[in-house]
């Protein structure tokens, strides 16, 4: 078999990229004689294509088994698949070290679903990322990297014989993913700022993103990342909205269409924008006015006969 080729690196055997849409995180599918895993699984409505991906890649390849999943974080866009992938292969879920308790316990309080208004039904896992260890997934050992900003109990993947970086949303091709944690009164700036950091630090020749293609100009992007994070931290506002718009964006590609006034509840019943709501000194009504507006504006959407619909 032909090496698939990624901006002039040749991605070594063993390692299948599924790039999903923006609803889905990328899955990445490692696979040799001892193991056979998948990073990260995708929005929970769009868990049986993630299925269809697995199952497609296990025949392919001739295998039988998935051994495990392993989250990079728990954001229900790339861990909304867990509980059916565990039930469809009997796999074992791995999420990062911190997340135990909140996992254990499925404590809606320390897990970020209901917080940003989106759904993951409920699994268990069987194993636990430590930053600072290793982990064999496929026919290779990787390191396991804290990597907080976007996610403050997020980690990343490095292959250092292969310099692979699986990033998750620490690092995309032209920017990251949103600094949440500043959106409930924890930090977040100067942990994307150490996170990239990091990265720089480190041999990359080809970086996977949680969304978005795989990408070879590490630097670039790092400048790109950076140029970001001081757009974003020199105006907290400017962050809370961005929060805001990219929330309602990302329910919007669930909903494809929805009414105003479900909209509007939606809204109102979403936590962190009520948080973001008071940041920015708005009356709710306002507030619920504002946010379908602001995607109008960005040509993210459209409102027609009452309803928000989705532009793509």
């Amino acid at each position: 078999m032909t090496a698939k080729q990624i901006g002039g690196y040749f991605l070594p055997p063993g390692i299948d990229i599924f790039e999903r849409g923006w609803l889905s995180a990328n899955n990445i599918f490692l696979y040799g004689d001892e193991d056979v895993s998948l990073v990260d699984s995708g929005y929970y409505s769009h868990q049986q294509l993630t299925i269809d991906l697995v199952s497609n890649a296990l025949g392919q390849h001739g295998l039988s088994v998935l051994n495990k999943v392993v989250n990079t974080h728990l954001h229900s866009d790339h861990c909304g698949g867990n509980a059916a992938l565990s039930k469809q292969f009997d796999c074992e879920i791995w999420i990062p070290q911190a997340e135990a308790i909140a996992v254990q316990c499925w404590d809606e309080d320390l897990l970020s679903f209901q917080q940003l208004g989106q759904g993951c039904p409920r699994f268990a896992h069987q194993g636990l990322l430590v930053p600072g260890e290793e982990i064999l997934l496929g026919r290779y050992r990787w390191q396991i990297l804290s990597a907080p900003g976007h996610d403050n109990h997020s980690i990343m993947l490095y292959q250092e014989q292969h310099q692979i970086l699986i990033s998750a949303d620490a690092l995309w091709e032209e920017g990251f993913g949103v600094i949440f944690p500043e959106l409930w009164g924890e930090g977040g700036f100067e942990e994307v700022a150490q996170t990239l950091e990091l990265i720089e630090r480190l041999p990359v020749a080809l970086v996977i993103p949680g969304h978005g293609k795989p990408f070879t100009d590490v630097k670039q992007s790092i400048a790109v990342a950076k140029s970001r994070l001081d757009y974003l931290s020199s105006d907290a506002d400017r962050n809370a909205r961005h929060g805001a718009k990219v929330l309602l964006k990302y329910k919007l590609l669930e909903w494809r269409s929805r009414e105003m006034w479900a909209v509007q509840e939606w809204i109102s019943a979403t936590p962190v924008l009520e948080n973001i709501r008071q940041q920015l000194n708005m009356a709710a009504e306002d507030f619920q006015e504002w946010l379908p507006q602001a995607l109008v504006k960005s040509n993210a959407a459209v409102i027609e006969q009452g309803c928000l619909m989705n532009r793509d």
